[in-house]
């Protein structure tokens, strides 16, 4: 495999104690790969709104990623921060904040998750009207998906285009649409995403 900038770095830099065995699992990680084995990425946590795709669906696209289990909050995330990133807030002082200043920002349709907001309109409610389309045109005719079906679809159908505030490039749902990449959705904690729960 070719070395890029951070694989030199970490070569270079690495050399002792955790970050030696950093190193050891880059390449027990690489000899893998290079032995045909697949890899399985486990995402919990607030990855996706961390914006974990900007690297993330390069991996899948160059297939050093083989399968992913995620929240259903990670899944529905990334393609949020997809068609409202200029729309997020930051509170770079989350930790500090009255109950006041929560019910505001709640009141002001912003979904926190820890030192970073969720724009109810521009994400949840811009979403909604195409993946509502995709449910009720499944029951129409008789059919049943996962959750990611149903976003694969969306993102699939060209619908979301018009929205796009990123580099599709960087979405990993994105690279995993068009790889049909299977994923295993697990619940998480979700607060006030009830859309993304179809019950059929």
């Amino acid at each position: 495999m070719n070395k890029g900038p951070v694989s030199n770095f970490i070569q270079h830099h690495y050399r002792h104690f955790n970050a030696a065995a950093l190193m050891d699992a880059s390449k027990g990680y690489e000899t893998h790969l290079l032995e045909g084995g697949k890899m399985m990425v486990t995402l919990a946590g607030a990855m996706s709104t961390a914006e974990l795709g900007i690297s993330l669906a390069e991996m899948i696209r160059q297939d050093k990623v083989h399968i992913i289990s995620c929240t259903g909050a990670n899944l529905e995330e990334d393609v949020m921060n997809l068609v409202a990133h200029s729309h997020y807030k930051r509170v770079p002082n989350y930790r500090d904040l009255t109950p006041q200043e929560e019910w505001d920002l709640l009141e002001n349709h912003y979904n926190r998750v820890t030192d970073t907001c969720i724009p109810e309109e521009e994400a949840f409610r811009r979403l909604q009207k195409h993946l509502v389309k995709q449910w009720n045109d499944a029951e129409a005719k008789g059919e049943r998906y996962f959750p990611h079906e149903f976003l694969y679809k969306t993102v699939l159908s060209g619908e979301l285009e018009q929205y796009y505030e990123i580099d599709p490039k960087d979405s990993w749902i994105v690279a995993a649409a068009e790889k049909i990449f299977p994923l295993f959705v697990r619940a998480g904690k979700i607060a006030r995403r009830e859309i993304f729960l179809p019950v059929m």
